[in-house]
């Protein structure tokens, strides 16, 4: 007996073309994040919090929104890089009540230099795109908005 499914082959399946190519390129961030001794989701938010800065207070619900991930999650993720002084948690300026969260010099300078890595290891990944990248990235943009309104 085969599998149930509408497509008469897995190459014609956006799902798991999707689950194989962001598994490779998950790998592939993996890779290039090593040398700086960070994972990809620290790296997500600790470049993600150096951007959100850059205009004032941040907390750590805006950051999870920003970078679109779990704020349980968020705030293990946070833990860790606090541990290392890549981030503190200051009073916020205009609630008594909350905690800001910020990066420190040492996590802006890793951030800086680890994005380098990143955006190369992008480069490279998505090379073979050439001229349809723009569109490759408008079609994300679409599922990314999609998705958040699902």
């Amino acid at each position: 007996m085969s599998l149930a499914s509408r497509h008469d082959s897995a190459d014609d399946s956006p799902g798991l073309l999707l689950w194989q190519v962001t598994n490779r390129w998950q790998a592939a961030q993996r890779a290039a994040l090593k040398p700086y001794d960070l994972t990809h989701v620290q790296f997500v938010l600790l470049a993600t919090l150096t951007f959100l800065q850059a205009s004032g207070p941040v907390t750590q619900k805006a950051l999870a929104a920003m970078a679109a991930t779990d704020p349980m999650m968020t705030s293990q993720v946070l833990r860790t890089l606090e541990s290392r002084t890549l981030v503190h948690r200051p009073a916020h300026p205009t609630d008594r009540r909350a905690r800001a969260v910020a990066v420190t010099e040492a996590g802006r300078d890793l951030a800086n230099r680890a994005v380098v890595a990143v955006e190369a290891c992008d480069a490279a990944f998505f090379g073979d795109l050439g001229d349809k990248l723009p569109g490759f990235v408008t079609a994300l943009r679409t599922l990314r908005r999609s998705s958040a309104e699902a």
